[in-house]
C-alpha cells in the first residue's frame, strides 16, 4: 500500500482509476476501507470515469498514530489532504469527506480553494458551524478497559465500532479531543467552492443540512431518507446525489 510522508507522519493511501480526481476522507474511527472501499464508493466512482484517491487519516488505519490531541487540530489534518495533492501531484480535484472527514474537507475548502474543485460534506451539517457533532465523552467510552464498561449510548456505538474496526483506541481518543473545531458562519459563508451538504434524515450527529447549505453560497442540500449516521454512508441515494453534483458542478 503506498504511504507519503508529511511532518511527523506517515500516511496510507489508495489511489485507483482514471479521469478526473476525486479525494476522500473517511470519518471518525473509520478508514479508507471502512468508510469508502466497502460500501462501494471507489466501485461506484470508477464505474463513472473518476480517478479515486482515499487517504487513512493520522490516527487512523494504517497511518501513523499520535497521543497528543493537539497533533490532530482540523487545520493539521486538512494539510494533511493538501500535501497528498501535492504528493500526487494534483492541483486540483473535488473532494468528499464523511463526518469528521467533511469538517477537514470544510476546513481546507477554506484554506486552500484553489485545490478544492468541489466539496461534498456528508455526515455534517450545521454542526460545522454551531458545535462539534460527536460529544468529548466518546473518548472516555474509548479509554474504558471494555465495552462493557461504557453505559453512554453513543460511547457505546464508537467504542464498538473502534473495537470492530481494530483501532488504536488512545490515538482515538487524542483525536477526539484534539479535533473539536469549527467554522464561524462568517468563515462558512466564505466558502468558494461548490458544495453539497448530504446528511441523513435520521442523523443526530450532523446538525441541518439545509441550514448549512443556507450559510454557504450557491451550496446545495441532499437529505438521505431513513438513514443515520451510521447507515448513511454506503446509501444509493447518497451516491446517485453525489454523481449528479458532480457531473453538474462548474
Amino acid at each position: 500500500m503506498p504511504q507519503f510522508s508529511h511532518g511527523p507522519v506517515e500516511l496510507a493511501y489508495l489511489d485507483e482509476g482514471e479521469g478526473e480526481p476525486i479525494v476522500l476522507v473517511h470519518g471518525f474511527a473509520s478508514s479508507k476501507e471502512v468508510n469508502w472501499v466497502q460500501p462501494g464508493w471507489f466501485s461506484t466512482l470508477k464505474g463513472a470515469g473518476r480517478r479515486v484517491i482515499a487517504l487513512d487519516n493520522r490516527g487512523h488505519g494504517a497511518s501513523t498514530k499520535l497521543y497528543e490531541p493537539a497533533e490532530y487540530h482540523t487545520e493539521r489534518m486538512a494539510q494533511d489532504v493538501h500535501a497528498l495533492l501535492d504528493h500526487l501531484d494534483i492541483g486540483r480535484a473535488d473532494v468528499m469527506g464523511y463526518s469528521m472527514g467533511a469538517r477537514i474537507t470544510a476546513f481546507l475548502s477554506k484554506v486552500h480553494p484553489e485545490r478544492v474543485r468541489a466539496a461534498v460534506f456528508g455526515g455534517l451539517g450545521m454542526h460545522l458551524v454551531d458545535g462539534v457533532g460527536l460529544p468529548e465523552s466518546i473518548a472516555e467510552a474509548l479509554e474504558a478497559p471494555s465495552l462493557a464498561d461504557v453505559s453512554d449510548p453513543q460511547g457505546r456505538t464508537f467504542r464498538a465500532f473502534a473495537d470492530q474496526t481494530k483501532s488504536d483506541r488512545r490515538a482515538l481518543a487524542a483525536c477526539i479531543r484534539g479535533s473539536r473545531q469549527v467554522l464561524s458562519r462568517e468563515e462558512a459563508a466564505g466558502i468558494k467552492v461548490p458544495v453539497l451538504v448530504a446528511v441523513g434524515t435520521k442523523d443526530e450527529i450532523a446538525g441541518s443540512p439545509d441550514e448549512l447549505a443556507a450559510i454557504i453560497p450557491g451550496a446545495q442540500a441532499l437529505p438521505i431518507p431513513d438513514r443515520d449516521h451510521m447507515l448513511a454512508v454506503g446509501d444509493k441515494v447518497f451516491k446517485a446525489g453525489v454523481l449528479k453534483f458532480l457531473e453538474e458542478r462548474p
